[in-house]
């Protein structure tokens, strides 16, 4: 199968049985997906408030460099995607790309749960470099399920995005309560056990994929001439190589340093992007022009929503009253099953407006559902405002909801914009270079991310996160991502334009 035609050609893509309205493989790769997310998340709720008890002893003070570590490590996950889109493109195809990054993936996190901060790196350094061949490739594969025209596209990454979220969503609870059940320790203390999870998920994952991969009929196979398997055996070579780069991106430059390196791979993806482009003539420019506006919105939407594994954590570790019912404490890494259990309850609802609205022809064009999510992360920031500004008790601390609600707010927003961000990559992009503008949209998320570590860590400051601290930290944000919602919608026809009918 060639690379054009892996870009979801309607001439070229199999003709699929079919399950409940969608191509039969859709069920295999998000489920290939869950267990990705399953060991992502892991992670993601553990990491900043391992980093704090462990190294620092839980002291309050270790709160800005482990929000720093989040971030660096959030950006890094994204930002190597884009490598990992030019590996499946031009060397040996998305499906040997995937089944190589879980496998180094599932590597790194076992690595994890030694109790070292070298170890920390450089099991952190594994994991980055292997998502960042698995996560764009795997997402680009739902794309070429689908013919470019088939109106089924957006509501098919949608089903993808609910499903992959069932992952995110029993992450925190089945890990936290197994840290507490089979070892006996406090339920937010015993992070190792955590991360040996999280590699067992990522195991289940390559497994899944592998014994699966037949149902693609070929799709995401090495294109003609790509075939040999010495080019999978220096593509591992460049993975381990790749691994010490990384560690020092994450403990030599720091995440300052490494925010200028983000900055300029970024500028160095839309120049290709757009060279690539201007071969296809002037539609597909401007479409590649519109793709880059998006992106950029893009960061500002992920710099704040990814507070929920450093500055969020720590509102709910010493600024939320948890206080439940019969003397029951509620954890803190439950909070972050908050957005994957309403992606769940809301995705299908979404679903069914856009397809309810697209009937009537009224859908939201791309920009403005985009506009739509910086409004509602923006709406999020507001209950915390309003929360740490009139709900502050005589202890300190805040009710239970805001930050409940919070996250159900983000994750409307999200629901607006990243699943539907997926499908415009594969619409937008040059038709060779599928995989590797996944990366780029991926590497949006990675500015975003390790901006967000960089705004933490000056929220949280030298001696933690503190009420003042936060309310001045979250007004910020929420005017922000408010005056760039409203800028965005207003651009929207623009935008539209340069779309050329994609919607």
């Amino acid at each position: 199968m060639s690379q054009t035609s892996t870009a979801g050609d309607a001439a070229s893509t199999p003709d699929y049985p079919q399950l409940l309205g969608h191509p039969r493989p859709l069920w295999m790769l998000f489920m290939t997906e869950f267990w990705e997310r399953f060991a992502f998340y892991s992670v993601s709720w553990a990491l900043a408030l391992y980093i704090v008890a462990e190294f620092y002893h839980g002291d309050s003070s270790g709160q800005a460099w482990a929000s720093a570590i989040f971030g660096s490590y959030t950006a890094l996950i994204y930002g190597t995607g884009i490598f990992g889109g030019w590996v499946a493109d031009k060397l040996i195809g998305y499906q040997r790309t995937i089944l190589l990054g879980a496998a180094v993936m599932a590597a790194g996190l076992f690595v994890l749960a030694l109790p070292e901060r070298v170890l920390l790196l450089l099991g952190l350094a594994l994991v980055i470099v292997g998502d960042g061949l698995f996560k764009p490739n795997i997402s680009s594969m739902v794309g070429q399920l689908y013919g470019r025209d088939d109106p089924r596209r957006d509501r098919g990454f949608t089903l993808f995005y609910m499903g992959i979220n069932a992952g995110a969503l029993i992450a925190p609870l089945l890990t936290g309560w197994m840290a507490a059940q089979f070892t006996d320790t406090p339920l937010e203390q015993n992070y190792r056990l955590v991360f040996v999870t999280a590699g067992v998920g990522m195991l289940l994952s390559l497994l899944w994929f592998w014994f699966g991969r037949r149902q693609l009929k070929g799709v995401g196979r090495p294109a003609r001439g790509a075939e040999s398997r010495w080019r999978v055996l220096w593509v591992v070579a460049g993975a381990l190589a790749a691994v010490p780069v990384v560690y020092w991106l994450l403990s030599g430059i720091g995440a300052r340093g490494l925010q200028w390196v983000l900055d300029a791979l970024f500028v160095v993806v839309a120049a290709m992007l757009l060279t690539e482009a201007a071969r296809h003539g002037r539609v597909q420019t401007q479409r590649v022009v519109a793709m880059l506006i998006i992106f950029a919105f893009n960061v500002l939407f992920w710099m704040f929503y990814y507070q929920l594994g450093t500055t969020f954590n720590f509102l709910a570790e010493n600024l939320v009253d948890r206080r439940m019912f019969g003397g029951w404490t509620f954890p803190v890494g439950w909070f972050q099953s908050v957005s994957p259990l309403a992606i769940i309850v809301f995705a299908p609802l979404v679903a069914l407006v856009w397809a309810w609205l697209d009937k009537r022809r009224r859908e939201p064009s791309i920009p403005r559902k985009f506009g739509l999510g910086l409004v509602f992360n923006a709406l999020g920031f507001l209950v915390l405002v309003y929360a740490l500004g009139q709900l502050l008790g005589t202890d300190g601390l805040i009710p239970f909801w805001p930050l409940v609600l919070c996250y159900v707010m983000q994750t409307l927003g999200e629901l607006c914009l990243s699943p539907i961000g997926l499908s415009m990559v594969t619409k937008l992009a040059p038709p060779k270079l599928v995989g590797f503008a996944m990366g780029g949209w991926f590497l949006s998320l990675a500015v975003g991310g390790n901006l967000s570590g960089l705004f933490a860590s000056r929220v949280t400051g030298t001696h933690g996160l503190t009420a003042s601290a936060a309310l001045d930290g979250f007004t910020f944000s929420f005017w922000l991502l408010l005056g760039a919602g409203v800028l965005l919608l207003a651009i929207a026809p623009l935008v539209n334009r340069l779309m050329h009918g994609v919607r």
